[in-house]
């Protein structure tokens, strides 16, 4: 069954309101890379940061693209960074987690400790994605992300532009104000590329052991730590020090 969701029936009203947010979007990075550089955009692959990634690159705006492999992703993510860098002609830098600490994890822990506990689970987001955000934003001046205020309760007060004390850096968040539709409204009138498992009911995609599908009415993020309360929904990379 064909996820209505994400194949939006598009009017001539919904395409200019994604268009003057695209605008608005495409002014914030401009401004962004003109006033820190170097700057860096870090990509999960999600829809958001697809859209984000065909902003920088259609409009060549001088911002680099990274992205996190936390050893665990489904194989439909891997196939997405396959068919972008087909498309845009442009691989981004890949960081990927220590190996001795991933080794020392289970062997203390077990291969899916991760499902005991709520500390134990953010102890792996931290090794796999965390700590390689730091290596990442070494150096930088400011970073970029795809986050959405409508996307959780941990979200809901986001701003276009903040300072992050975890890391001490500017940092900017474009979509701030997009809801999914213009999201995917802007992804399906550019031919924009994304990740299969959306069409399968997976609207936040993550590590493959920690993500499932919803049903229809459940919020955006339910099948991302599904087994955790909303509140603890987040993997430690936009909490605040």
């Amino acid at each position: 069954m064909s996820n209505p969701f994400i194949h939006p029936n598009v009017t001539d009203a919904m395409l200019q309101s994604v268009a003057r947010k695209t605008d608005a979007v495409v002014n914030v990075l401009r401004a962004a890379a003109s006033e820190f550089q170097p700057i860096a955009f870090a990509s999960s692959m999600g829809p958001e940061d697809m859209v984000l990634t065909d902003l920088i690159q259609r409009h060549g705006i001088d911002i680099d693209i990274f992205t996190l492999d936390t050893g665990r992703l489904p194989a439909e993510t891997y196939e997405l960074m396959a068919r972008a860098d087909k498309h845009y002609g442009m691989r981004p830098v890949t960081f990927f987690p220590r190996h001795e600490a991933v080794e020392e994890y289970v062997r203390k822990h077990g291969v899916n400790g991760f499902y005991d506990s709520v500390e134990l689970r953010k102890a792996c987001c931290a090794m796999r994605k965390v700590e390689p955000l730091k290596r990442a934003l070494a150096g930088k001046k400011a970073w970029i992300t795809g986050m959405r205020a409508q996307q959780s309760a941990t979200r809901a007060e986001l701003p276009v532009r903040q300072f992050d004390e975890s890391h001490d850096i500017e940092k900017f968040n474009p979509l701030s104000d997009w809801t999914e539709r213009d999201v995917w409204v802007y992804i399906q009138s550019n031919q924009v590329p994304y990740n299969a498992l959306h069409e399968q009911f997976y609207p936040s995609i993550g590590c493959q052991p920690c993500t499932r599908a919803i049903s229809p009415g459940e919020d955006i993020r339910a099948g991302r730590w599904w087994w955790e309360n909303p509140e603890s929904k987040e993997c430690g990379l936009h909490v605040k020090a």
